[in-house]
């Protein structure tokens, strides 16, 4: 391996009790080929963009080849999944290591579509180009959306087709997180772990993620605390960009506050709270309306592993995580309304907020408004043919909100700036999406280069965007995701 690649690994994880994770070997794949390098990640995590690109190095990214101090380990979690606990694992992924930046961050390095591991449950542990780039461009849009997330460093082709429906060509993508750590961990440290073994991951836990709680007897009650708050300002920067994850299960909870795992996610188009996307989401779990709902949900399962930590007395212990998990749905709602108020270019909080927000959104959804759209034309004083800009309510509404606008003592002009701050003009829309990855399934990059390219700034407004805010056409039936496993 060259030396000036920049690869500089650690392995942490690894020094955890090997209960939580298994040791395993690489699976070679026959021809890879580098198809997507994010060069600016790269850059930030101190690797050298033109020795990544040459064919050793692209080796790396699908597990031929390992660079010094690299590890390979599939981890151990489990998680409840719609609801039902079960044993999980990485199936398809391997953890290389942990590179540590030039700045002295810490980022978790996996291989996604690696292949079989000993949580693989009979599947092949690999994975299609198209899910592979659709992970890419939506972690990278959520990046620019100032959403906390999860990366994506490169998608390589292996040169080798997968069964799924049909034959499809198989990918390796090379994801980057602040860590791996899952509610769902805990769960499996819980369920099956000694209650050593449970206190050493909070520890972890603690000093990865949270150092600055120290170690007094109040710290494992205040990482319950602080997990809750990243989760409450995570959930709520979903709702604000209308983005639906479409999986919400324990495992697909971080501990760091970052989206992960992008399989049937999308954005919604025209605002509608039940929207669900994901095929297998039959009865509405996890509906764009019911995500913070979730999210408690799966915190109360996350505070429930840390009992033991918290008290010796088990009442004692329940009585202390509750009176925390309540003060998830006042955080959360804190950090929406404060978003939706930016939205609106309103700077200060008024009692009457609340009702001129929920009022809009009404509105929006009687309308069959464009989530995305709206805002935008909120922001830049234009009206269209859609039927909510020409309702008598609306007009009524926007009376509403110009007077509120005009109470605060911050100008039109600093509530304008701050509108195109808060509203993205362009998200990643689900037909768009689709057409990239279907050109770059038959060999052209082209198309989804240019939409990552417009993604990137979503908040420039600029005029090379205005074909990305289109609506799809119309279609027969509502649009559906799928897990792409």
């Amino acid at each position: 391996m060259t030396k000036d690649t920049g690869w500089n690994l650690d392995n942490s994880y690894a020094r955890l009790p090997e209960k939580f994770f298994s040791t395993i070997n690489t699976n070679p794949v026959r021809s890879p080929k580098l198809v997507v390098l994010n060069e600016i990640l790269a850059e930030s995590l101190g690797l050298d963009i033109e020795a990544l690109q040459n064919e050793e190095n692209i080796a790396v990214f699908v597990g031929n080849k390992l660079p010094e101090g690299a590890s390979s380990l599939a981890q151990a979690y489990a998680g409840h999944q719609f609801g039902y606990f079960n044993m999980l694992g990485d199936g398809r992924a391997l953890m290389i290591g942990e590179q540590i930046t030039p700045q002295g961050e810490r980022f978790d390095i996996q291989l996604k579509g690696s292949g079989r591991t000993p949580y693989s449950r009979g599947g092949d542990g690999r994975a299609a180009l198209g899910p592979m780039l659709r992970e890419y461009i939506i972690s990278e849009a959520m990046h620019a959306l100032g959403i906390p997330t999860t990366r994506s460093l490169a998608v390589v082709t292996t040169g080798e087709s997968i069964i799924r429906e049909t034959n499809l060509p198989g990918a390796i993508m090379t994801r980057v997180a602040s860590s791996h750590l899952r509610v769902g961990t805990f769960e499996f440290a819980a369920k099956w772990g000694t209650p050593e073994e449970l206190k050493e991951l909070a520890d972890y836990a603690i000093e990865r993620h949270y150092p600055e709680i120290g170690m007094d007897e109040k710290r494992y009650l205040n990482l319950l605390k602080k997990v809750i708050e990243r989760q409450a300002y995570l959930i709520s920067k979903w709702q604000l960009a209308g983005f639906i994850h479409g999986v919400m299960n324990t495992d697909n909870m971080t501990i760091s506050g970052e989206t992960i795992d992008y399989g049937p996610c999308a954005f919604m188009d025209i605002y509608n709270p039940v929207t669900v996307f994901s095929s297998i989401d039959r009865e509405g779990r996890y509906a764009y309306a019911n995500q913070p709902r979730i999210a408690g949900w799966n915190l109360a399962r996350f505070a429930e592993t840390l009992l033991p930590l918290l008290h010796e007395d088990q009442e004692k212990a329940v009585e202390m995580a509750q009176e925390v998990l309540y003060g998830f749905s006042e955080l959360y709602h804190a950090n929406y309304f404060r978003g939706m108020r930016s939205k609106l270019g309103l700077f200060n909080e008024e009692k009457e907020d609340t009702a001129l927000i929920e009022e809009l959104l009404n509105l929006m959804q009687k309308h069959e408004a464009d989530f995305t759209n709206t805002f935008s034309k909120l922001t830049f004083g234009t009206k269209d043919c859609a039927k909510l800009f020409g309702s008598e309510e609306f007009a009524s509404w926007q009376e509403k909100w110009q007077e509120r606008r005009a109470r605060q003592p911050e100008s039109k002009l600093e509530s304008d700036e701050l509108m195109r701050n808060s509203n993205p003009g362009v998200i990643p829309r689900n037909h768009r999406v689709e057409e990239a990855l279907e050109s770059a399934q038959s060999g052209d990059y082209s198309v989804m280069e240019k939409l990552v390219g417009v993604l990137t700034n979503p908040y420039a407004h600029t005029p090379d965007q205005e074909e990305y805010t289109k609506l799809p056409p119309d279609t027969e039936g509502p649009y559906r995701t799928f897990c792409g496993t």
